[in-house]
């Protein structure tokens, strides 16, 4: 290692007077004295150097004080002025090896300090002084740095700048671009068409209603696979960070938003025509509604419904419950509603946990009780909610109150309003579409300002009608007349199990 070369004592060091270590206390003697230090070093390393720690006498330099005098008197041994300037000389072995003589002196020439006081010496480090920024600079807007442009881009722009042709490619990365936001918004708007379309097209039928059985359990099978590629949450910032993973996440959203969009807006008008606008079940259909309208929006499905696992699998969930109510009673005719429902439930929350359990967890004897009591819990909860839900595909058709009834069983006329002196026995006929069969039982509920007044069942009730409805027929006379008319009432048709068909309302004046 080369050895740098001695430094005159004369010299100024500016330099090495900043970086030089603290020098060692002067010996306790008037006398200028010659001290030598030898540092503790491991003799692996060879011989250590001698550190030799001469007084300076220079010229000018106050003697020191006598022993035992106090600060106002002569000094004590070993305490001189501190302009007193010190040299300290490095007495370097020879290395082992190399040639010359045995040691080489150098000698460092420490810089003086001022004289000492009687105040205690500042040692604060001062910092210089900034100058003040001017207050345009404060007020001055932050701006925000633009992400550094490709080279493809920065190619675009030149020939664009340049007037230079660019290739079919170039152009259209370009122009993806700089209109990417409202491409987005335009297929939103399209998928809106769409869904439009399939409703339009889903009230022609309900036999088309078994094809959601193939859409429902490929959209199973994708978000099965999704999470398992692409994980939830943060996992999917750092599993889509490669060009190939990203382009395999967007056909797949794609993929799936299609199918969503497909099965809710299916969905949609039989729910519909199934609710009643003034009664709970009403809820379900908007649920429903927000469902089909969230599908359409590729920004929200893409980063936040399919970035959590949980959100996706509420979804899905909600949509395979919505479909499953309505392709049971296409493919199995004459199924009780109630067993839709109970069925429904029961596969939805089977659905739900394969998507969250590995399937090697599932068939474990925890896996298996846990499956069992989520089976149970889901099921109970579609039961005590089943007035919520409106019982697909059955739906009211036609309903009316009058005071009197034609022959062939049709209302003589049909009132919203009438005054309760020309009331002597009210009559309500309804026409129940039944497209998934007779499976269920139903039966007029009779109210009065909310209270019950009758519940006819439908074997008394039902009556010849138009080919594929149920038409029922009921009729309050008599002493079946409460005392007091005047009031809101309502004839409501239900099943045999409280799930609410239809509802026609009428007003009673005084």
């Amino acid at each position: 290692m080369k050895q740098p070369a001695p430094r005159s004592p004369d010299a100024s060091a500016p330099e090495a007077h900043a970086n030089a270590p603290s020098r060692p206390s002067p010996p306790s003697s008037s006398a200028p004295t010659a001290v030598q230090q030898r540092a503790r070093v491991p003799d692996a390393f060879g011989e250590a150097p001698t550190i030799m720690y001469v007084p300076g006498d220079e010229p000018g330099a106050a003697p020191p004080r006598a022993p035992g005098a106090t600060r106002g008197g002569a000094a004590a041994p070993g305490d001189r002025e501190r302009s007193a300037i010190d040299d300290v000389t490095l007495h370097m072995p020879r290395r082992t090896g190399a040639a010359g003589p045995e040691s080489e002196d150098r000698t460092l020439k420490m810089p003086a300090r001022q004289a000492r006081s009687g105040e205690p010496e500042d040692r604060t480090l001062k910092m210089p002084a900034r100058q003040a920024r001017p207050a345009e600079e404060d007020d001055a807007p932050t701006v925000k740095a633009e992400p550094k442009a490709s080279f493809a881009d920065l190619d675009a722009e030149a020939a664009e700048a340049e007037g230079r042709p660019q290739d079919v490619k170039s152009a259209a990365r370009a122009f993806f671009k700089r209109h990417h936001k409202k491409l987005w918004w335009l297929h939103t708007a399209y998928a809106l068409s769409l869904g439009a379309f399939v409703v339009t097209f889903a009230q022609k039928g309900f036999q088309h209603a078994r094809f959601l059985a193939i859409s429902v359990s490929v959209a199973w099978l994708l978000v099965l696979l999704f999470f398992r590629l692409f994980g939830t949450g943060a996992r999917q910032d750092f599993a889509t960070a490669w060009r190939g993973a990203r382009l395999r996440f967007l056909v797949m959203t794609y993929v799936l938003k299609n199918l969503y969009q497909g099965m809710l807006f299916f969905l949609l008008p039989f729910y519909w025509k199934s609710a009643s606008l003034d009664a709970p079940n009403r809820w379900f259909v908007l649920l429903l509604g927000a469902c089909a309208v969230l599908s359409t929006l590729d920004l929200v499905f893409d980063r936040v419904l399919m970035r959590w696992k949980t959100l996706a699998s509420v979804f899905y969930g909600v949509t395979l419950f919505a479909c499953l109510n309505l392709v049971i009673p296409a493919l199995l005719p004459n199924t009780r509603t109630l067993y839709t429902l109970l069925s429904a439930a029961l596969v939805s929350v089977l659905g739900f946990c394969t998507l969250h359990l590995p399937f090697g967890a599932l068939w474990s004897r925890v896996g298996v009780v846990f499956l069992v009591v989520a089976a149970a819990a889901g099921v109970g909860l579609a039961y005590g909610t089943r007035e919520l839900i409106p019982p697909v595909p059955m739906h009211l058709s036609s309903a009316a109150v009058g005071p009197s009834i034609l022959p062939d069983g049709r209302l003589a006329m049909s009132v919203k309003s009438l005054h309760f002196s020309v009331i002597r026995e009210l009559r309500a006929v309804t026409d129940v579409v039944v497209p998934g069969g007779d499976g269920d039982r139903l039966l007029h509920v009779w109210r009065h300002e909310g209270r019950e007044v009758l519940r006819a069942p439908e074997e008394t009730l039902r009556v010849p009608g138009p080919e594929g409805a149920v038409r029922l027929k009921s009729q309050l006379v008599g002493g079946r007349l409460p005392r007091k008319l005047a009031g809101h009432w309502t004839v409501d048709v239900e099943t045999q199990d409280g799930q609410l068909v239809g509802r026609t309302a009428f007003e009673v004046t005084e």
